[in-house]
């Protein structure tokens, strides 16, 4: 209560600043840098974002699947997969997949170019001043080392957001909703499919598909000041199987990928062990299971949910 009544006192005599940010990490699946933010300032957060967030949301394209509602990883899959069917027509045509990831991108958002694409929506002089605070407020650890520097030259232009933040993944919407913008409209791409740093494109050449890159990279280095990670472009046949979100999609079928099902496994194998120790209920573990062989509905992946099953009817 005191934190509001607070932040309540600073936004209306215009002296708010946001606080430092408490880190730590976690592994999902891989290492990511957490940081988040004091109660405060997220109070202020959820509020920018209720307000921010309609006004974006109706420029985003239809095949962005990132953090909005009634979109997310599944939609995205199966969208894509419906799409590569499109495409191969049953397979009657080729098709093949340009697949891309954007390198350290919560990292490499830039400041400046953040707050210029709000600018163009965002006329209130108050909200602009709050979402240049909260934009401000982080730089990765790199750019930290930097600051007495760019300070002292001002030069090198402010980068991150940070991973935590609910206003983050409005921020990362909104960033690369520029490169969706070209890929639609300059480009005319229509089998495009995007989940935040992710994306995928579908055609029955590909030849057209490697002519894509050297116009996307270009756009993505001189608009955004992005680049894509030069280890994470692929162009694959849909009968390989099309490596996107955890999933593996075939013209008939999709697979959970094999990290996937070992890291699903090995979870809930530790959970049963937990629970045969008593340090995790009996609801618990259920309840991790139905979670599991949800995701796992999503997938032919009837031999794992059957092993993990079978882990629960051997626990006395």
């Amino acid at each position: 209560e005191q934190n509001i009544f607070s932040l309540y006192y600073d936004l209306r005599n215009k002296t708010y600043r946001h606080g430092p940010y408490k880190g730590f990490w976690i592994r999902d699946p891989k290492q990511r840098h957490i940081h988040k933010a004091s109660v405060r300032d997220r109070v202020l957060h959820h509020a920018i974002f209720s307000i921010i967030n309609p006004i974006f949301e109706e420029t985003f394209i239809p095949n962005s699947f990132s953090c909005r509602v009634g979109f997310g990883t599944h939609k995205g899959i199966a969208v894509l997969e419906g799409m590569t069917r499109a495409v191969a027509q049953n397979g009657i045509r080729p098709c093949f997949v340009l697949k891309c990831d954007i390198k350290k991108f919560f990292d490499s958002v830039n400041h400046d170019i953040l707050l210029e694409i709000f600018r163009k929506k965002i006329k209130d002089e108050n909200a602009m001043g709050f979402l240049t605070e909260i934009v401000e407020s982080y730089t990765t650890p790199t750019e930290r080392e930097r600051e007495r520097e760019r300070e002292r030259v001002n030069t090198a232009p402010r980068k991150g957001i940070p991973i935590g933040n609910l206003t983050s993944q409005l921020f990362a919407n909104v960033y690369i909703n520029e490169f969706d913008q070209f890929v639609k409209h300059i480009l005319h791409i229509k089998d495009y499919v995007r989940y935040t740093d992710d994306f995928a494109i579908a055609s029955p050449s590909r030849a057209y598909l490697e002519s894509l890159i050297e116009p996307i990279s270009a756009f993505l280095h001189n608009r955004l000041g992005l680049a894509l990670h030069p280890k994470k472009i692929s162009i694959r046949k849909l009968h390989q199987g099309i490596d996107f979100l955890g999933y593996l999609i075939f013209p008939k079928h999709r697979l959970l990928r094999t990290k996937t099902r070992r890291r699903m496994f090995a979870k809930f194998k530790a959970k049963v062990a937990a629970y045969r120790t008593g340090a995790l209920s009996e609801e618990s573990l259920m309840a991790s299971l139905q979670s599991y062989l949800g995701a796992m509905s999503h997938a032919d992946a009837v031999q794992l949910a059957e092993e993990m099953k079978n882990l629960i009817w051997f626990v006395d």
